[in-house]
């Protein structure tokens, strides 16, 4: 049986300048931050005191065959450890952060070169402190390239002549060998296949974290710089955070240019007015819709396999079929960021009665029905006038039934897929035969109906009728 995965260490000071290079990809850094400064601190003083501080998980993504022969090398990504790394730029390295509101930050880290053992060196930066000449007000400047630690202590302790000079040496001393603690790092081989390495990164992570294969998507989209993935990325990011404040419009417009001149920008101004909380989807629910229209699959995994140049025939990895699943991706992406579709979408929700977020059933649901709603705008046998109205017979029988509640993936495969082969209607009409038949009616609905529960699909449907 071959070894899933390899483990070796690296040093602080390696790690971020394989990151720095590009050699390592760190998706995570182009999202919100969510370590408060006290945890960034925290990891700082477990690496001054030599304390562990847990595993990174990378992933190197399969080579791929390129066009005339040769391959290129599959890009190493980090998928667990994220949030120290981002700590450890931030706090080290000076590199700024993005809050919540994607507004770029720094978290300064101080660090008391006079410390005497009791509780903590480190603290997050306050006014007080900076104006202390007792504390050191960012470590970052210590980490820079070309930094004089003689000129730096001796300067030091001009501005503290009561401290101890060689304490404060030894203090400084032990404070940059933080940039040679080892990290220890576990590197998943690259012929691993997705489930794998969720299998693997649950094993592993102690706290149960599931990695889900929207992130793994995600992942795999910020880092493939040569599709332009990264826009792509935070397009899908901002327009997710955007469905829930409105207001994060302005915040986008100020301070992202690059994202303001991009073709993605148009396509989520509107929601800068947007108040209805009937659908605000997130990043899994924009990938899910796009891959399930476009390509006509329901497992995310798939997804990750195309955008990687998987060739499911012949078992390796091909550029074109990369390029091609990227730009199939991109267009998909823009189709349900339309405000036209999404809009008109909305409106099939609302004109069978799910006028509030309360009695929307499950995302599953109204993710499958919107990438039906796409679909059937494009087949020749469907009147556009007739589309919404499938779609909301489509939505309440799959909410009736709980056809997507659970483990809905491979239901949603499933029907995409005899969809694409039998056409809409032929398959509709089999499953309304088979789960709507009298029997539903008279005897399985009254059950359902009989509860005190408000969140089953049968209580939903009754309301919104």
């Amino acid at each position: 049986m071959k070894d899933s995965y390899s483990v070796t260490t690296y040093s602080v000071q390696n790690i971020l300048g394989l990151i720095d290079s590009g050699d390592i990809a760190i998706p995570e850094i182009q999202r919100p931050f969510v370590w408060d400064s006290t945890k960034v601190r925290d990891l700082i003083d477990s690496l001054y005191h030599g304390y562990p501080t847990g595993y990174l998980i990378t992933w190197k993504n399969p080579d791929v065959k390129i066009k005339g022969g040769g391959t290129a090398e599959g890009k190493t990504v980090l998928i667990d450890g994220q949030q120290r790394i981002t700590a450890l730029m931030a706090s080290l390295s000076g590199l700024p952060i993005l809050n919540d509101d994607y507004e770029s930050k720094r978290i300064k880290i101080a660090f008391d070169p006079q410390y005497d053992g009791e509780d903590t060196p480190f603290a997050v930066l306050t006014p007080v402190i900076d104006k202390n000449p007792k504390w050191i007000s960012d470590i970052s400047e210590l980490f820079k390239p070309g930094f004089n630690s003689w000129s730096f202590v001796n300067d030091y302790i001009a501005a503290n002549p009561d401290c101890d000079p060689s304490a404060v040496n030894a203090s400084i001393t032990d404070l940059l060998a933080i940039a040679t603690r080892q990290l220890g790092c576990i590197v998943i081989n690259a012929d691993c296949t997705i489930d794998e390495v969720t299998d693997i990164f649950i094993r592993i992570n102690s706290k149960g974290a599931v990695l889900s294969q929207a992130d793994f998507a995600m992942s795999k989209i910020a880092a493939d710089e040569v599709h332009g993935g990264s826009m792509l990325r935070k397009a899908i990011d901002y327009y997710c955070h955007l469905a829930v404040k409105p207001e994060f419009w302005a915040t986008v417009s100020q301070n992202d240019p690059e994202y303001m001149a991009s073709e993605y920008a148009p396509k989520a101004e509107w929601l800068k007015n947007d108040k209805d909380d009937i659908y605000d989807p997130d990043y899994n629910d924009v990938l899910r819709v796009a891959f399930m229209h476009e390509f006509g699959r329901g497992k995310l995994a798939d997804l990750v396999a195309l955008l990687s140049g998987r060739d499911f025939e012949t078992r390796d990895y091909k550029s074109e079929i990369a390029d091609e699943s990227f730009e199939r991706l991109h267009g998909s992406v823009l189709r349900f960021m339309s405000k036209d579709n999404f809009q008109d979408f909305v409106l099939a929700l609302r004109s069978a009665g799910f006028v509030s977020p309360s009695i929307i059933y499950s995302k599953g649901a109204v993710n499958f029905a919107y990438n039906l709603y796409l679909t059937l705008r494009k087949d020749p046998k469907i009147e556009s006038t007739e589309v919404k109205r499938w779609v909301q017979r489509w939505y309440v029988m799959s909410v009736l039934t709980g056809r997507y509640s659970g483990s809905s993936e491979s239901v949603m495969d499933r029907d995409i897929r005899r969809i694409s082969e039998q056409g809409f209607l032929k398959v509709y009409d089999e499953i309304v035969a088979a789960r709507l038949s009298d029997t539903f009616w008279h005897v399985e609905l009254p059950q359902r109906l009989d509860t005190t529960s408000t969140r089953t699909g049968a209580w939903l449907v009754y309301v919104a009728a």
